[in-house]
């Protein structure tokens, strides 16, 4: 319906004049990002050094988000391959009559025998610590009183698939077998840290570790342990040996490897296969409860990584600040020519604050790719699988822009205030 007192001719000269104004402002916008394009690859000396300040901001925020993530990734993988793969079998506990928790059963002495069919189980070990007393353990048979006295390495009895349970990876020699176990043959295998304590640096000329006055020979140096990381320090014996040498020697744990997947059928099925007529005798859980630590620490490293990025990028972003400030002193005379010729405050400000975005533009994306490549070449330099977030990808390219745009606004400000007539009088002639 027409609105009464308009007349149609009015109407589509009111539709003429808003064209007009906006073919306008769209060929001022034009105008101010020619000219901006213009100043800024009229000096490429000093796009350098603006550009500069940026790349190196962005990418460092890049490559140290995109490390972290990559970095995270990594240990997400490796504690979940470790959760979903391992478990421990302990007995349960119960307060005793002084308050302090005891457990209500041990495990068999038949233990392996009994979950060895078991579905969804592929290795296991039995595992009791060693109360030796006071007795020195070294690699001399004789005390040396000059000798500074150290603390001795914890002894722990083992029978079973050792290696396989825990996630063990021997460093030099061999694990000894279930034939040292029955004969309770006295041989040890020494964790990493243990050795280096004991002195232990090579078993080619079969070195030996005395235990209350007994020699055992050390066969074998265990590097390293998925699950049970106390090993790498201690001194391991056949479990059969363990107990005919020192009294009451009692397996605490039985280490689990399982099958993918299978772990809440194997919770299930082994406390019947240890104890059939009271199973809630015995527990059943994954080791280290890596979900909660996992998410702590890939928080913690998100944060630290976040803040050094952006540490970095206020530094590229004073950058583009000064250099902006000194191109416009250096610039004074020719703003005075325009503000002569009938440039408005806001045209020159809007200027110099697109000359900063252009060149914060410029810096964030040559900073985001190169730390797309720092980023892929470390990870393929590592073997790991690199991580990047497409929006922190694009985004690094963003926050460029919008560092640029924001460190020209105090100089497009004091380029603005500039008269024509003081800008005039103080360029030389």
């Amino acid at each position: 319906m027409r609105r009464p007192g308009v007349h149609p001719r009015e109407r589509v000269r009111v539709k003429v004049r808003l064209r007009e104004r906006q073919r306008v402002r769209l060929r001022l916008f034009g105008d101010i990002g020619g000219e901006a394009l213009a100043s800024v690859g009229a000096r490429p000396g000093r796009l350098m050094l603006g550009v500069l300040g940026t790349v190196v901001g962005i990418a460092a925020l890049v490559t140290t988000m995109g490390l972290g993530q990559t970095a995270s990734g990594q240990l997400a993988a490796r504690f979940d391959a470790v959760a979903a793969t391992h478990a421990e079998v302990e007995p349960a506990t119960a307060p005793g009559s002084d308050g302090t928790e005891r457990p209500v059963a041990t495990l068999p002495s038949d233990a392996l025998s009994r979950i060895r069919d078991l579905a969804g189980v592929t290795a296991g070990a039995l595992l009791a610590p060693v109360d030796i007393g006071d007795p020195e353990i070294t690699t001399v048979p004789v005390t040396d009183p000059a000798r500074a006295p150290t603390a001795p390495p914890a002894v722990v009895a083992a029978s079973g698939d050792l290696l396989e349970a825990v996630g063990g990876r021997l460093q030099r020699g061999r694990m000894f077998d279930s034939g040292h176990d029955e004969r309770h043959d006295r041989v040890a295998v020494l964790g990493a840290s243990a050795a280096e304590l004991l002195g232990v640096t090579s078993i080619d000329a079969r070195p030996t570790v005395f235990i209350g006055g007994h020699a055992y020979a050390v066969i074998g140096v265990l590097a390293s342990s998925e699950t049970r990381r106390s090993l790498e320090s201690a001194v391991i014996l056949p479990l059969g040996t363990a107990q005919a040498e020192f009294p009451g020697v009692v397996p605490s744990t039985l280490a689990l490897r399982v099958e993918l997947g299978a772990g809440s059928l194997v919770a299930h099925q082994v406390p019947i296969a240890l104890a059939p007529s009271s199973p809630e005798q015995f527990s059943v859980s994954a080791p280290g409860e890596p979900t909660t630590f996992q998410t702590g620490l890939q928080g913690d490293l998100d944060l630290i990584f976040l803040a050094i990025g952006l540490i970095t990028l206020l530094a590229g972003a004073l950058g583009i600040a000064g250099t902006t400030l000194s191109g416009v002193a250096e610039r004074i005379g020719e703003i005075g020519l325009r503000r002569a010729l009938g440039a408005t405050r806001g045209q020159i400000a809007a200027q110099f604050v697109a000359e900063s975005a252009t060149v914060g533009l410029l810096g964030g994306l040559m900073g985001s790719a190169a730390g797309v490549f720092v980023v892929v070449g470390v990870s393929l330099a590592q073997g790991w699988t690199p991580v990047l977030d497409l929006g922190l990808t694009f985004g690094a390219v963003a926050a460029g822009g919008l560092v640029g745009l924001l460190a020209g606004l105090v100089p497009s400000h004091r380029a603005a205030r500039t008269e024509p007539a003081d800008a005039l009088r103080s360029t030389p002639t």
